[in-house]
């Protein structure tokens, strides 16, 4: 290795060196979609996005992924000669459609994700919202069947796998108080998950750069921005789509506990890397305006609260 090649790993590694510190100890939670990651085929992004989060936890950082799997529910439903039917942008859920759902993510997305991340040793455990009351829903609307709103989440089976070392890979299946299974949209539970453990960072990994004042300029990308800001570009129609969850998300968690919320390209290699451990950080982020002057949660502030579970509501659309 020659000295100019040595001196700029060198550079990388000391750059990273005061994220490493700020962040050990801290939850992270991760909303992953395999269409928006980066690598030349499903496997390759998958095994890149796993190589982040090993990373992320070798360096004390303590990730917590939440997934869903609309693309691999459609293509079963295909395979089985069910026909998917939306309604405002929402799939009728019926009894056969949410057995489906449980399959794809309970069955296949989960594990592939857990297997991947097991590559590098035996870190992730793979959980549903049905485990242990993590997830508690409600119907959204009879006409919309077993789709689901979060009422509560119950951290306590996170918390336990967290301070084991482990990192939870949660498949967004949800119940009601009568035991009732519903498919609920993954950027709203990643949000009401980030919320309930007190989340350093909330991040989504999306096929955007980022978001844009200006949808088709993009030198309008927005690097930083606040709560309120969000809530105009929303209520002005600049935020459309299925972005508006995860903005709704990020604005709700950030008011709500989670000192930062990234939206991310996924399709760049490394993009969490970059992000967490680099000066310039890339896409955007969502903050409070005086939240330079927050600590980071510790440990105890996180896990000695007699209840930090979300309660209210949300009710962002579900894909």
């Amino acid at each position: 290795m020659s000295a100019v090649r040595a001196a700029e790993r060198a550079a990388v590694l000391i750059e990273a060196l005061p994220y490493i510190q700020r962040f050990a100890g801290q939850v992270v939670v991760v909303k992953y979609g395999g269409n928006a990651l980066a690598g030349s085929t499903d496997d390759d992004a998958l095994s890149l996005f796993a190589q982040d989060l090993v990373l992320m936890r070798a360096v004390g950082m303590r990730p917590v992924v939440v997934h869903g799997g609309g693309p691999q529910i459609s293509s079963l439903m295909t395979r089985l000669g069910k026909v998917t039917e939306f309604r405002n942008g929402l799939r009728v859920t019926d009894a056969e459609t949410v057995d489906i759902a449980r399959m794809v993510l309970i069955g296949q997305v989960n594990p592939q994700l857990v297997s991947a991340i097991n590559v590098h040793g035996p870190i992730a455990v793979g959980v549903s919202g049905e485990d242990a009351g993590l997830i508690k829903a409600r119907a959204r609307d009879p006409e919309l069947g077993f789709v689901g709103d979060v009422t509560a989440v119950n951290p306590t089976i996170l918390d336990s796998l967290i301070g084991d070392g482990f990192i939870p890979v949660v498949a967004t299946i949800g119940t009601d108080e009568q035991g009732q299974a519903y498919n609920i949209n993954a950027d709203t539970v990643a949000g009401a998950i980030a919320e309930a453990l007190l989340a350093e960072k909330l991040v989504y990994l999306t096929d955007i750069e980022g978001l844009r004042r200006v949808v088709d300029d993009p030198a309008s990308l927005i690097r930083q921005t606040t709560p309120d800001e969000l809530d105009r570009l929303l209520a002005d129609g600049v935020i459309a789509g299925g972005m508006i969850p995860k903005v709704g998300s990020c604005v709700r968690a950030v008011r709500h506990g989670v000192r930062r919320a990234h939206i991310l390209d996924g399709r760049i290699p490394h993009v969490l890397l970059l992000e967490v451990f680099t000066d310039e950080g890339i896409g955007t982020m969502v903050r409070l305006l005086n939240d330079e002057q927050r600590e980071p949660v510790s440990e105890q502030q996180r896990t000695g609260a007699d209840d930090h579970s979300t309660t209210s509501p949300r009710t962002e659309d579900v894909l």
